[in-house]
């Protein structure tokens, strides 16, 4: 009877000591995430207004937000950072899923300007910002990627797509920006290109003004 106790208490305390030295991990990152979210929500409020210059609507953030957090998202690419509010939203969504973010701006103005909206929102461990043109970058790039956003030169949509197609996961999804304006040179010619692909799934979610294409990588070719 004394042996069967002991080992019962050694099992019991054994468990106690688990569950001491996992929770306080767990309850400081659950500390961490909330100081993010604290910290971006702010930020975000702050600036609502003032997002010109190529930048997405919130509307479109959250899109993208969504879309990174209902698939759990971690390797993420930006083509277009312009000063940096898509970028903020797809980080914030990775900083939950523990992935990072690769994000593209050609013009240094807007580079510079982008950075320092990411250090004040808190999210500069989760990006990898480069000052870069896309045309080249894209092709070095070696991936893989599980989520892509392009929101850049609409005339080369395609041939972003065509490289990165290769690098893309199977599951996940290549976005596009402003696929609703048909008129633009490039869009009409991507879209179609889209279509083609068999092992590409496209919807196109029009809850955003300026339209979202979202192409999820079903299988290899």
């Amino acid at each position: 009877m004394i042996r069967k106790l002991n080992i019962g208490l050694v099992f019991i305390s054994t468990i106690l000591i688990l569950i001491f030295l996992i929770h306080p991990c767990q309850a400081g990152e659950a500390k961490t995430n909330s100081n993010i979210d604290d910290k971006v929500s702010l930020f975000l409020e702050r600036h609502r207004d003032q997002w010109v210059d190529w930048n997405v609507p919130e509307v479109d953030g959250k899109i993208l937000y969504d879309l990174i957090i209902k698939n759990n998202f971690k390797k993420a690419l930006d083509i277009g950072t312009s000063t940096g509010h898509s970028a903020i939203w797809m980080a914030w969504a990775l900083s939950k899923t523990g992935g990072k973010l690769i994000t593209i701006e050609i013009h240094e103005d807007r580079y510079k300007k982008a950075l320092a909206n990411f250090r004040e929102a808190g999210l500069l461990n989760y990006i990898d910002a480069r000052l870069a043109d896309a045309h080249e970058l894209v092709k070095e790039l070696k991936g893989p990627f599980d989520f892509v956003f392009c929101d850049a030169d609409k005339e080369w949509y395609k041939n972003y797509f065509i490289e990165l197609e290769p690098k893309l996961e199977v599951g996940g999804c290549f976005t596009a920006h402003n696929v609703s304006a048909s008129h633009w040179n490039g869009i009409r010619e991507f879209l179609e290109y889209l279509e083609k692909r068999p092992s590409f799934e496209t919807t196109i979610d029009t809850s955003s003004p300026a339209g979202i294409s979202i192409s999820c990588k079903k299988a290899e070719k």
